[in-house]
C-alpha cells in the first residue's frame, strides 16, 4: 500500500478535548478511526479513549497482515467497544454509562469500508468532488431528511448536537456501515468530528483539501473552522488519507509499507491530555492518567478476544 497520512486534534475553546483520534496499518490494511466523547455526559473523553483504543488493539490482533472479512471486523469492534464502555460505567458505578460518536474506516486490497455511530463525519473527496459521506445520526438529520429544516435552519438549531446513536449509553449503537468501495489514485479520506465540520460547509472542506500535502491542508482547515467558530469553537479533530496507486510517482511524505514485516503495525493514537486550566475543575494529574488508563485497560481486556 502507498498513501499519506496525517492527524490532528485541538482543544479548541473548551477546557478539556474530549476528541480522540487514530490510525493504525500492517504491511496490508490500513485503520482510520475518530470518536468524540459526548460533553453532557460524565467521562465522554473516556468512552471516546476506550473505542478508539479498544477498536485499535482488535485491529492490531486480527489484520496479520490483512483482515478476513473487514465488514465483519468493523461490526465486532464498534460492538464490544460499546459493551467495553458500558462494563466501565458498571465497575464504576456510574449513574449512566459515558457515550461516544466513532467513525472507523479500514483499507485494504484497493478498497475501502466503513462504518459510524453519531455525527462525526467521514468524507471521500475525489478530484475536488465529494463522492461519499457519511449520514449524521441525528435529530437535526431527521428533520432536513423530512423537509422540516434547511440547512441555514440546521446550522442554528438549538438541538443540532443531539445525536440518537452512540457507542455507550443506554441503548444499542445503531451502526451504519458503507459498501465496499474502490479506491483511486488521489483519492482523499477526511474523518472529523463536528467542530471541524460544523463552521464549515461542504464546499470549505473540498476547497481546503484540493492541495494533497495534507500535512499544511489539514491545519489550515483546523484553523479556519477555530476562526469560523470563534469563542464557541468545540474540540476539533481530523484523520486525513491520500491514497496512492503503486504504479503513481512516489511523493515525498508518501508511507509505503512494501516493506514491513508480517507481524509489524505503524500506530499513532492521540492519549490523555492536560486541561486548558487548573481551574476546570477536571485537570489530571499523572497519577490520574496512570489511574484512568489503567481502568480503561481493564474494561477493554474483557471484551478482547485473543
Amino acid at each position: 500500500m502507498r498513501f499519506t497520512i496525517y492527524q490532528e486534534s485541538r482543544i479548541g475553546r473548551r477546557k478539556t478535548n474530549q476528541d480522540r483520534i487514530a490510525y493504525c496499518y500492517s504491511r496490508d490494511s490500513l485503520l482510520m478511526l475518530i470518536a468524540d466523547g459526548m460533553g453532557g455526559h460524565l467521562h465522554g473523553e473516556v468512552a471516546a479513549h476506550i473505542a478508539v483504543q479498544f477498536i485499535t488493539q482488535a485491529f492490531q490482533r486480527e489484520a496479520q497482515p490483512l483482515l478476513q472479512d473487514p465488514g465483519l471486523f468493523l461490526s465486532r469492534a464498534l460492538v464490544n467497544a460499546h459493551h467495553a464502555i458500558l462494563d466501565y460505567a458498571l465497575d464504576k458505578n456510574l449513574p449512566e454509562a459515558p457515550r461516544t460518536t466513532v467513525v472507523a474506516c479500514i483499507v485494504q486490497e484497493g478498497f475501502a469500508y466503513w462504518a459510524h455511530a453519531g455525527d462525526s463525519r467521514l468524507y471521500l473527496m475525489r478530484q475536488g468532488k465529494i463522492v461519499a459521506q457519511t449520514r449524521d445520526h441525528s435529530r437535526v438529520q431527521l428533520m432536513l431528511e423530512q423537509g422540516l429544516l434547511d440547512a441555514e435552519g440546521a446550522a442554528r438549531h438549538p438541538g443540532r448536537n443531539r445525536i440518537y446513536s452512540c457507542l455507550g449509553g443506554n441503548h444499542a449503537p445503531q451502526i451504519e456501515f458503507s459498501r465496499r468501495t474502490p479506491l483511486h489514485d488521489g483519492d482523499v479520506f477526511l474523518l472529523c468530528t463536528d467542530g471541524l465540520w460544523g463552521p464549515l460547509n461542504n464546499d470549505a472542506l473540498v476547497l481546503g483539501l484540493a492541495d494533497t500535502n495534507l500535512m499544511t491542508a489539514i491545519p489550515r482547515l483546523l484553523t479556519r473552522a477555530e476562526t469560523s467558530a470563534g469563542s464557541s469553537c468545540d474540540n476539533l479533530s481530523a484523520v486525513a488519507m491520500c491514497w496512492h496507486d503503486d504504479q503513481a510517482q512516489a511523493l515525498p511524505d508518501a508511507v509505503s509499507t512494501q516493506t514491513m514485516a508480517l507481524n509489524n503495525f505503524t500506530t499513532q493514537l492521540d492519549a490523555f491530555q492536560p486541561s486548558r486550566t487548573p481551574a476546570a475543575g477536571v485537570e489530571l494529574s499523572d497519577d490520574d492518567i496512570e489511574n484512568a488508563i489503567a481502568e480503561i485497560n481493564a474494561a477493554i481486556h474483557k471484551f478482547s478476544k485473543p
